[in-house]
């Protein structure tokens, strides 16, 4: 897919509306219900009194135990009778991915015939958080564990808040016994992880935005570095505009140690709202909220928060300075919400980190294994240095499965140079996700490009998901750390690596 045809991407589905309260016993069928964002939507719904089943032909997921311990059943096919039998439903929540990968899908095609409202599953996230003080966690890198991290600083301050994350919440923390995307909450305040592929943030108006990077990703729908700080600026407007009859001042925590970010606040100076900035180590004046690193090791970091002329000294549980800045952003917003600094600090010291952010999965014949989504060369980069601070003197191994053809094709260069500063490299295949045009790249050209950057490394584009682990697991050493990082299957490799490492 190229920026030509990203209008295909949501054609068809209504354009995002303001937030209204889901009816008690409206029936929701939720079309890929398995997937990160799409589960949560159920979840959400559900707890917001709705009928709500799904489908996902892709079979049973990560995100499959929350929708069985809250009884939403799943079909492994996609029908026209979801839409036109007997439980006809009042809308179809579906991801806009869909619609430009498979326009003809029989649900999607039943549900316009038969005058079924088609929406992107972010509204009805956004219809469950109506109501509530929405606190909206963006950028190009970081939203997860920003969001996952604020949901738990905000339970810790003891506001119960709601949420939607991209990533997995640990089951203590859900309330539904199991890991989830999604918590209920009781309280005032709604997080929701809001993400700027193809204008998905769009329902979304939050009192409280959070911004933690602006750079170029998405080559399918942005053209540059521009149009992305454009497409965050015109929703952070929108999101103003949408409160205009809230008497609640909107507020920006907005990263400017990213280039990108201060970018765009430059452009914000008639914006209506308050702009807090934030920075690690920033020069004297340009930062509102700003920290300082004192100490790194592998059980974390020391920082010095500074604050309206007062020091706070806080030790994280996370590695990398990239976590530093994303710590910033949710005292910002903890702040924003009214809570005090020091029990927002408390909190914030204990955050366990969410799924598939430098999760560390264990640890087999002295190889220690690590699983991250990182899938842009400025989050590998980030996560890379992040790892050597979990476990320093290891031989590390860059493990990527590249998350699409399009972003892989573009970046290339970008990813062969960032991989190249590991120790040894292993490419898995790509994962096509939306792409139809398979034919721009291949894991083996971006192998090649690796050792064009660093012609002394070892490095190998082993095949799939399996043939990947299975080749680790005969070439890794006693004392490696394998890191895992992309979207699609590339979970599985670590999971894989160490069940082939046991037997081994």
């Amino acid at each position: 897919m190229s920026v030509r045809d990203k209008t295909a991407i949501g054609a068809g589905l209504a354009p995002a509306r303001p937030p209204r309260a889901i009816a008690p016993g409206e029936r929701i069928h939720v079309v890929g219900a398995h997937g990160a964002g799409a589960s949560a939507a159920a979840l959400l719904a559900v707890w917001a009194g709705a009928d709500v089943d799904g489908c996902d032909p892709g079979g049973p997921s990560q995100y499959a135990p929350a929708l069985e311990a809250v009884r939403v059943h799943v079909a492994s096919a996609h029908d026209a009778s979801h839409v036109l039998g007997p439980r006809r439903p009042a809308r179809l929540a579906v991801t806009k991915a869909l619609t430009a990968i498979d326009p003809d899908n029989p649900e999607l095609h039943a549900a316009r015939e038969a005058g079924v409202p088609l929406e992107p599953w972010q509204q009805v996230v956004a219809d469950a958080a109506h109501g509530r003080l929405l606190m909206g966690v963006a950028g190009t890198h970081g939203k997860s564990t920003t969001s996952g991290w604020l949901v738990h600083t905000l339970v810790g301050v003891g506001a119960d808040p709601g949420a939607f994350v991209g990533a997995l919440l640990p089951a203590g923390i859900t309330g539904i016994g199991v890991a989830a995307t999604a918590r209920k909450g009781a309280g005032e305040a709604f997080v929701v992880e809001a993400d700027e592929y193809a204008g998905n943030f769009d329902p979304y108006l939050p009192a409280i935005i959070v911004l933690t990077s602006a750079e170029w990703d998405h080559p399918d729908v942005f053209a540059d570095r521009e149009a992305v700080i454009s497409a965050f600026e015109a929703w952070i407007r929108r999101a103003a505009e949408g409160r205009a009859a809230d008497a609640r001042q909107p507020v920006l925590i907005a990263n400017t140690g990213d280039a990108g970010v201060a970018t765009l606040v430059g452009r914000l100076a008639d914006w209506p709202g308050r702009i807090v900035r934030t920075a690690v180590d920033p020069a004297p004046g340009t930062a509102d909220l700003a920290a300082h690193i004192e100490a790194a090791d592998p059980d974390g970091t020391a920082i010095r928060v500074e604050l309206d002329g007062a020091a706070h000294a806080v030790r994280l549980t996370t590695a990398g300075r990239h976590n530093v800045s994303n710590a910033l952003g949710v005292i910002g917003a903890c702040l924003a919400a009214g809570h005090a600094i020091e029990p927002a600090l408390a909190a914030l010291a204990t955050f366990p980190g969410v799924g598939r952010r430098l999760e560390c999965k264990g640890e087999v014949a002295g190889v220690i294994v690590y699983d991250d989504y990182g899938h842009h060369p400025t989050a590998i980069r980030e996560t890379l240095m992040a790892v050597r601070q979990r476990a320093p003197g290891r031989r590390v191994w860059a493990v990527y499965e590249p998350l699409t053809y399009h972003r892989t094709a573009a970046l290339l260069e970008d990813f062969a140079a960032v991989l190249a500063t590991a120790d040894a490299v292993a490419i898995a295949d790509i994962w096509a996700g939306r792409d139809t045009d398979t034919t721009v790249t291949s894991a083996g050209r971006l192998a090649q490009a690796v050792t064009r950057h660093n012609p002394g490394i070892a490095v190998a584009a082993p095949g799939s998901v399996e043939d990947t682990a299975r080749w680790l697991s005969r070439v890794v050493e006693d004392g490696d750390v394998v890191l895992v990082m992309g979207g699609g299957r590339s979970y599985r490799i670590g999971e894989l690596l160490l069940e082939h490492l046991a037997r081994r």
